[in-house]
């Protein structure tokens, strides 16, 4: 039976909106495209060399994951976040990921559960020296490999939906900070309190990591 064209044009269609998203994400979580900076669709569609019909797709799903906002008259612009809205963030993250954390150090199969996260920090120091793209989401990984470990699929989501928020925090004060809270070491800290099976110890170490890598980011603590 013969495929009709239409099918086939969908599919080029979706890879080539996949790809302008990839790409577009990329450029505003590695602060190549800088907090507050304006989308112009006719010079990003000639820098990807897509449709503007097709780059409004991407800055769509773009703006549901909160990398980007509409201003006046509907212009987009990479989304600026301040200094209360970073702490907001780290909040829900430290109250979903050490819910994930205090769950998995109950866990039967813990065992297991350490082994891959380990793994996962194990990335995270093979993408020490190398760029800072692969550094952001080796760092992503591990946080979302524990979330999806729990086995909650409503805590999965939440912190899925909150996926964006985050990437746009990483860089919020600079690769230098950044770099910080990035450390394989102290992720470590995290699977090794679950390792322990002191699930309340578990808790408190994701809290204290993320009360510690927001004050990096908001206060330049370290």
């Amino acid at each position: 039976m013969p495929v009709e064209a239409p099918s086939l044009l969908r599919l080029e269609k979706t890879s080539l909106r996949e790809q302008a998203l990839s790409a577009l994400r990329r450029a505003i979580t590695t602060g190549q495209l800088k907090p507050g900076t304006h989308l112009v669709e006719t010079d990003l569609s000639e820098a990807l060399q897509i449709s503007r019909g097709t780059l409004r797709e991407a800055m769509r799903q773009l703006q549901q994951e909160g990398l980007i906002s509409a201003g006046a008259r509907g212009r987009m612009s990479v989304r600026h976040l301040d200094a209360k809205e970073i702490t907001d963030i780290f909040n829900v993250r430290a109250a979903l990921e050490s819910l994930a954390a205090g769950e998995l150090a109950r866990r039967g199969d813990r065992a297991e559960v350490v082994a891959t996260l380990r793994s996962a920090v194990d990335d995270m120091q093979r993408w020490a020296e190398s760029d800072l793209e692969g550094r952001i989401e080796a760092d992503l990984r591990f946080h979302r490999t524990m979330c999806q470990l729990s086995g909650n699929e409503t805590l999965l989501h939440s912190w899925s939906s909150l996926e964006g928020s985050i990437r746009m925090s990483i860089m919020y004060a600079g690769v230098e900070r950044a770099l910080k809270n990035m450390d394989a070491k102290r992720h470590l800290c995290i699977v090794e309190a679950i390792e322990s099976g002191d699930d309340a110890a578990a808790a408190e170490t994701v809290r204290d990591h993320m009360h510690t890598a927001a004050a990096v980011l908001v206060d330049g603590q370290k």
